[in-house]
């Protein structure tokens, strides 16, 4: 089953070490929940990334912040790279049979209309269990973004039919992050279980793999709420 877990927040201009410190906990978060998808057939430890560049899979690239800096700055030095636009990378891992995890990021840079991202695919097996709210909390806690979620095909199809949702609009799946603005416009009525999380963000649990209809119904509370109001453009902040 295919799954993405991700989070978007407005300009933030960062270096590339701190950006590097966020990627490392990343890769270190999810390594840790996910063994499955960390180790090919059982190996011990934790098996390579892989930097992706445009013309495909480039070389190993280990999970310390020494490397990710070089990765990055390696992205910096391009020509047509541009600190407004923020720091992109790409990162790929093949694990246990059935288990794949690719990650791509836009961070560090100050763009008035583009979000900046951090977005974790997921393949794993059918009927295989994944942490998606802790997944989910991973990204909150390192990256802090305006809102975030963890949804599959079915889940973003049925809100694009059912609820009108665009690409690029806030929005909630499964699973939902909220930036501490956003979190106090929640409503008590909603359906879902809550979760404080450090700096006044909350996750929102809202239901498990094929409830769709339940995203939208939720998505359809918050929106008449305004707790997925869009950043204003140009965008001047990070958060709501």
């Amino acid at each position: 089953m295919r799954r993405v877990v991700r989070g978007f927040w407005g300009p933030r201009p960062e270096p590339a070490e701190a950006l590097a410190g966020r990627w490392k906990r990343t890769l270190d978060g999810l390594t840790e929940l996910l063994p499955e998808a960390a180790s090919a057939g059982g190996a011990a430890g934790a098996g390579p990334w892989r930097h992706v560049h445009g013309s495909g899979a480039g070389a190993e690239l280990p999970a310390d912040e020494g490397a990710l800096l070089g990765a990055l700055r390696v992205v910096q030095a391009a020509e047509d790279w541009s600190d407004l636009t923020g720091t992109a990378l790409r990162l790929v891992r093949t694990g246990a049979p059935g288990w794949q995890t690719e990650i791509s990021g836009l961070g560090g840079g100050a763009p008035e209309f583009l979000l900046q991202s951090l977005v974790v695919t997921l393949h794993a097996p059918d009927g295989a269990e994944v942490p998606e709210a802790e997944l989910l909390a991973v990204l909150a806690r390192v990256w802090e973004p305006d809102f975030g979620d963890v949804s599959d095909d079915d889940v973003l199809d049925a809100l694009e039919d059912d609820a009108g949702f665009s690409i690029g609009d806030p929005v909630v799946g499964r699973v939902g992050y909220l930036s501490p603005g956003r979190a106090a416009l929640v409503p008590d009525s909603l359906k879902a279980a809550r979760e404080e999380l450090p700096g006044g963000g909350v996750l929102l649990r809202i239901a498990g793999p094929g409830a769709s209809a339940e995203v939208v119904t939720a998505y359809e509370r918050l929106r008449e709420a305004g707790a997925l109001d869009p950043l204003p453009r140009p965008m001047d902040r990070a958060v709501l």
